[in-house]
């Protein structure tokens, strides 16, 4: 076969260069036809009409290979056939359909013995939902092979320009009484089929009439699985009775059943399960890692303050969509580079945005591993109200809407750009650490932990090396009353992953004395865990690495929560009456502490 690239490296020839530079080589000799390269943006048809017509062939004799569906759909347009993965594409040249299938594990049978199976056959793992259930993509002849290994696969419609959700929903179940006298888990699948369809419910209605019908995938661990046409915006949707980030967007990876982090896992366990950070550590992070050096940050990245020192532009949102959003990633890449630290762009994209996540890295030569002190970068305001110039309600524009995301998650930045801080300081007094240590900013965390994964995904194919994930969203909202910390390690995988998690979860606690004195600390795990799923350390326990969130007092409902009342909401700024910056002080300094330790200082 005839082979050609149509992707969107970025603008300018220099980026075009980089590109064709890693292609030759990673593909040395395989992408021969300079003609059938073609750099630029997938947002129209034009860019594919282009490439047929330097193939010198039918349109329907050409395939293009895409995982974005809004990309498949234009191909489509084209004239071309489409393939979700490089797994289909002898299947869109034969013209055979690509299904979503649920696979339910046997009793006795392990994801990695799916794993042979898939590896060999058209069958890809879109999301692993429990050691018994996993969702794929798969052809016929994928299916046969899984029959034939002795793993059943349940059907649930064509693939074609479609992309897959989780959407939770943890509203209150009240089952009937005829499940009284059942079997805890006869009321549990009971349970989970109710609240699959309730999710289902709520999303079908919010689209009803509105293009084509979104498609029920079955149950999901606390929702549903659908799959959704190009161009639906699910991510758009909030349940306003559900707990945060119950929108996750899925990825097809072949490698999501090796989960690469497992093997790790079992070796950082015990090491995480004893000692805390030294004085030294404990005195550098105090005079780092402050209220006023964190407020300094939240203004930049909130609007605040002008972005950049010096200057007067002040950004209004940092929302994927919004054009501020590109000019904060480049105010943090510059920051953190001037620290000394090596800084990367890792890109991706997103509903035909070029996003960036930032990684600032501190690379210790011959570490065994890396430690990870991450947060979201992006914002929205979804959950405000905002009214035409006639008066009337009107939906949230992300283009030109004001979502400051002081607390959500400007506080989870000001804390990582302050642990960078802390770590250069270091550096600089003579000491370094025994790991490496990268801070880590994920762009579109709010559309469905999407940049998180990209990077995951990325991170695991690259065989890096990963001792814990320490993530910061939200630790700047409180209302008053007790000062809470939640630590959330909970995954809904077992596996080794958990122990390695908790262990993390663990070290965090142990630190806390030192910095946060005064806070009661709110350890939440196991799959029960109000935040499993929920925020980019997700991304990192699907990949079997240990991960850990932190945030303020506001998953655990057994009490009333403390946290920001200005969630999603343009009110989320820095002059928030709930807004503290001592309180988020005390958690940064914790979780700097705490993998400071990690880090070997």
């Amino acid at each position: 076969m005839r082979k050609g690239i149509i992707s969107n490296p970025g603008t300018g020839e220099a980026a075009r260069a980089r590109a064709v530079a890693a292609l030759n080589a990673a593909f040395a000799g395989r992408f021969t036809e300079d003609g059938l390269l073609h750099w630029g943006a997938k947002t129209a048809r034009g860019i594919f009409d282009d490439a047929v017509a330097s193939a010198g062939v039918g349109a329907d004799d050409c395939v293009f290979v895409g995982e974005d569906p809004d990309e498949r759909a234009f191909a489509r347009e084209a004239g071309m056939r489409a393939a979700a993965h490089p797994v289909f594409t002898l299947a869109a040249v034969e013209g055979r359909p690509v299904f979503w299938a649920r696979i339910e594990l046997p009793e006795g049978r392990s994801p990695t013995d799916l794993e042979v199976i898939a590896n060999a056959g058209e069958i890809v793992p879109v999301h692993v939902a429990s050691g018994h259930l996993v969702l794929v993509m798969a052809t016929a002849r994928g299916v046969e092979a899984l029959e034939q290994g002795g793993f059943a696969a349940d059907l649930r419609g064509q693939v074609e320009e479609t992309f897959a959700f989780l959407v939770r929903d943890d509203r209150p179940v009240s089952l009937p009484q005829a499940f009284a006298d059942t079997s805890g888990a006869s009321r549990a699948t009971a349970e989970a089929r109710m609240r699959a369809a309730a999710a289902f419910a709520f999303v079908s209605n919010a689209f009803d009439g509105q293009g084509p019908p979104v498609v029920p995938l079955g149950p999901a661990p606390g929702g549903v699985y659908v799959a959704a046409a190009a161009g639906t915006p699910i991510e758009d949707l909030h349940i306003a009775e559900a707990k945060p980030g119950h929108t996750e967007r899925l990825l097809p990876d072949p490698a999501l059943l090796s989960r690469p982090g497992e093997a790790q896992a079992v070796g950082f366990a015990e090491e995480f399960a004893d000692g805390g950070p030294t004085a030294e550590t404990i005195a550098a992070v105090r005079e780092a890692i402050t209220p006023a050096s964190l407020r300094g940050h939240i203004a930049r990245v909130s609007g605040a303050a002008p972005l950049v020192e010096g200057e007067s532009l002040k950004v209004r949102s940092r929302d994927a969509s919004s054009a501020d959003n590109a000019l904060v990633v480049s105010a943090l890449v510059r920051r953190l580079h001037d620290l000394g630290l090596v800084v990367r762009r890792h890109e991706f994209s997103w509903r035909g945005h070029r996003l960036s996540n930032v990684e600032a890295e501190f690379r210790v030569a011959a570490a065994d591993s890396a430690v990870l002190v991450t947060a979201h970068l992006d914002s929205t305001a979804a959950r405000g109200e905002f009214f035409d110039s006639g008066g009337l309600p009107r939906a949230y524009d992300p283009a030109i809407d004001p979502a400051p995301g002081a607390d959500d998650d400007g506080s989870g930045i000001a804390a990582v750009m302050a642990a960078a801080e802390c770590l250069s300081a270091m550096v600089a007094d003579g000491r370094a650490p025994t790991r490496t240590v990268r801070f880590v900013l994920f762009n579109a965390e709010e559309q469905g932990l999407v940049g998180s994964k990209a990077y995951a995904r990325a991170a695991a194919s690259a065989g890096d090396k990963i001792a814990g994930v320490l993530q910061m969203d939200m630790i700047a909202g409180f209302q008053g009353g007790p000062r809470t910390m939640e630590i959330h390690t909970g995954s809904s995988v077992p596996g080794p992953v958990v122990g390695a998690s908790d262990a993390l979860g663990g070290l965090v606690t142990r630190a806390a004395p030192a910095v946060a004195s005064g806070f009661s600390l709110q350890v939440l795990a196991g799959s029960a865990d109000p935040a499993a799923g929920r925020s980019d350390h997700a991304s990192f326990h699907e990949r079997g690495w240990a991960a850990a969130a932190i945030c303020e007092n506001f998953f655990d409902d057994t009490a009333p929560a403390t946290g920001t009342r200005q969630y999603h909401k343009p009110g989320d700024t820095l002059f928030d009456e709930d807004h503290d910056t001592d309180y988020a002080a005390a958690i940064a300094r914790t979780v700097a502490a705490a993998a400071l330790t990690l880090a070997g200082l």
